[in-house]
């Protein structure tokens, strides 16, 4: 990818605020011609800057009150052994961050699901296949923020 330049940074902010907005809006937003903000879009998209666009959904609003960091620590680490647990985590689609960290443990998990004894099947689920040293449940109170915009 070449330089991100103040437009293409323009355009990045512009559709992490609303990524429903026509060609023609998002030209207008950012003081370009339809042409040239569609070879910027594809020139951005075909460079894995961007990577399509999605929906934000109000899980409240879906009875999806229920949120919990999990942070696992595993006392395997060989490469077969991370394959089957990424794959595994990968199918329960409660998960709806995954990482690999540093510090006290390896992974955290961000699960979303109704209420305890949903997170408790998703407890039991991740742990079936896969051995575990330990998993640690941390329970949100509130979000304060979540989904923000990725400063530019």
């Amino acid at each position: 990818m070449g330089k991100i330049d103040h437009i293409d940074t323009n355009i990045l902010k512009a559709l992490q605020r609303d990524a429903s907005l026509s060609q023609r809006e998002l030209a207008e937003q950012v003081g370009l011609s339809q042409n040239a903000c569609w070879r910027r879009l594809k020139a951005l998209t075909d460079d894995g800057v961007l990577k399509g666009s999605t929906a934000r959904v109000t899980r409240e609003k879906l009875g999806l009150d229920l949120v919990v960091f999990v942070m696992l620590r595993t006392r395997h680490h060989s490469v077969e052994w991370l394959q089957k647990f990424r794959t595994h985590v990968l199918t329960i689609p409660e998960v709806v961050d995954f990482h690999r960290i540093g510090g006290d443990y390896d992974y955290q998990l961000k699960v979303v699901t109704r209420d305890m004894a949903s997170y408790d099947k998703v407890y039991q689920r991740l742990i079936e296949k896969v051995e575990l040293d330990s998993v640690t449940s941390y329970f949100a109170m509130e979000a304060i923020a979540e989904g923000r915009p990725l400063p530019l």
